[in-house]
């Protein structure tokens, strides 16, 4: 069993803790620190969690072997390499970073310390997600032609001004760094690696720096097309579909998928429900266990930084072409 802590238990942190608390073999989380535990206690409380305000205090606990860090992403690479540095296997919230380099230098750091490292990419365990790839894996698409994804909600809209998550070098590009980046990898995952991107972020109803709406264009290493669309002042819609020359598939939510044929009707399917949040958070504790490979490689993990880090200078250079690191 992975003895871990939670670092920072807003509304994130606590789904985290809810998704594996008494209920996995694999984690379990005993201690919890959050800067602001008069809002955190009662649920800290209910979980079983000591809370405190000092991370430095948890690395120096030989009792907790890992750290869940649901922090402002501005902090992941400097948390990161402390965990490391500590001995401690770290999972880390995504974006994982907001730049290639830091992702590169906190990823050296946990792989020179010999620690485990997951990340919380939780939608490619999405079994709509997950029969998308087995259909990709198993060649139903044929020639992928092009893939299109769209992820928006107004969940944020009324957000304090002073909420990190209003900060403009914590959302770079508005609704892409927390809710465009989960179709961004989800494309990596399903299509194949991603060669260069022309994106715009706009600024259309809500007072933040980095703009509320953005588009981006991709172009595949293997010659697909692909498009996202996000925008933080919408009702909620999620759609990822992938066109191939044989199959047209959409993940429409977590469990529903529909396909259609050429000459054929759409065809819905509804999939069993999984703990997708536990799931990932149970592959990183297989690994510092030593029991299994985590879901995601160190490449996967690099790319999906590269491609946000490419969006954020098209977006600052107008939709400039920007090469995927």
């Amino acid at each position: 069993m992975l003895n871990a802590a939670v670092i920072g238990l807003g509304w994130w942190g606590k789904e985290l803790v809810r998704s594996v608390q008494n209920k996995s073999e694999f984690i379990r989380f005993s201690r919890a620190v959050t800067l602001e535990p008069g809002l955190a206690q009662e649920f800290a409380d209910q979980a079983g969690l000591p809370l405190g305000k000092s991370y430095e205090d948890v690395l120096a606990d030989p009792k907790i072997d890992a750290v869940v860090l649901a922090t402002p992403h501005t902090q992941h690479r400097r948390q990161v390499e402390a965990a490391a540095a500590a001995g401690k296997h770290v999972f880390c919230e995504k974006p994982f970073a907001l730049s290639l380099a830091d992702a590169r230098a906190a990823l050296a750091a946990c792989r020179k310390a010999g620690v485990a490292l997951g990340v919380g990419h939780n939608r490619r365990l999405w079994p709509s997600i997950r029969r998308m790839r087995e259909l990709a894996d198993e060649g139903r698409f044929g020639k992928i032609m092009h893939v299109e994804g769209h992820f928006s909600h107004d969940w944020l809209a009324n957000q304090p001004a002073n909420d990190w998550r209003s900060a403009p070098e914590e959302t770079k590009a508005g609704a892409v760094t927390g809710m465009g980046i989960h179709l961004i990898d989800c494309f990596s995952f399903l299509v194949g690696p991603l060669q260069r991107i022309s994106a715009l972020s706009k600024r259309r109803t809500l007072p933040l720096e980095s703009g509320d709406t953005t588009s981006a264009l991709f172009e595949f290493k293997n010659g697909a097309t692909g498009t996202i669309a996000t925008t933080l002042k919408t009702p909620y819609l999620w759609r990822l579909a992938i066109y191939g020359s044989d199959l047209r598939a959409e993940s429409l939510s977590e469990t529903t998928i529909a396909t259609r044929r050429s000459g054929r009707g759409v065809e819905t399917i509804q999939l069993a429900n999984t703990n997708h949040v536990g799931l990932n958070l149970e592959s990183f504790a297989r690994a510092a266990l030593g029991k299994g490979a985590y879901q995601i490689d160190d490449e996967g993990i690099l790319h999906t930084v590269a491609a946000l880090d490419a969006l954020f200078r098209s977006t600052a250079a107008n939709g400039a072409w920007q090469e995927i690191g």
